[in-house]
């Protein structure tokens, strides 16, 4: 979807997971962000879908996931009452969890993500599922509402590792990663070069000689 010049394509390597991710894609971040986290999350699991809305309270796919799936099923969304991953046991993520869980993950802009679960009621009597964040992100070039928040890719990429330490999976995340990094190593290089360009000093002389006339 993006020119070949900047296509991710070639660092995709889509993993195999019991954990089933249902990227729950803001309209807005559909259509503007063709290339972002929330697509690129897609590609890097085989065990995944995007499901676009804002309200999803009535939507069809995401009631059908919860009607045959309702004691696997969970959010991902930050919060002092949800279940921590990061300071639980293996064995109380498996209690919890079960043996394939579907979490379900806001994607969009933080203030769209509050929006779409105030108003899917169905979202709002999942269990949710939560981590301590000590990672910084490194989408530093878009801007992020405190430090510590992370973008959909790298949110997922902590709950994959956080369940394979819970001995719930065993997919090699090593390259999870790869399409993120490449991106933004692409963007920082456009960047750097329009930057000189704007920046560089414009020639103040004529340099077409053939256009110098000379009189003596």
């Amino acid at each position: 979807m993006r020119p070949t010049s900047t296509c991710i394509c070639k660092h995709i390597r889509a993993l195999h997971t019991k954990t089933r991710f249902i990227i729950l894609m803001h309209p807005k971040e559909y259509r503007k962000e063709k290339n972002g986290t929330g697509h690129m999350t897609r590609l890097q699991l085989n065990n995944a879908e995007i499901i676009v809305g804002v309200d999803f309270t009535h939507n069809q796919r995401v009631n059908e996931i919860l009607t045959q799936e309702s004691s696997s099923c969970f959010l991902l969304y930050p919060g002092k009452e949800n279940f921590n991953l990061s300071i639980s046991q293996p064995a109380e993520i498996n209690s919890f969890l079960g043996k394939t869980p579907h979490i379900f993950i806001l994607d969009g802009t933080w203030p769209c993500a509050r929006k779409m679960l105030k108003l899917s009621t169905n979202l709002q009597q999942l269990k949710r599922v939560s981590f301590d964040n000590k990672i910084v992100s490194k989408f530093i070039v878009k801007q992020q509402p405190a430090p510590l928040c992370l973008s959909t890719i790298e949110s997922v990429y902590t709950v994959l590792n956080l369940l394979k330490a819970g001995e719930l999976e065993q997919c090699n995340t090593k390259d999870f990663l790869l399409p993120f990094e490449k991106m933004l190593e692409y963007q920082l290089e456009y960047f750097q070069s329009t930057a000189k360009r704007a920046y560089a000093p414009k020639n103040r002389y004529k340099t077409n000689l053939e256009r110098n006339i000379i009189f003596e």
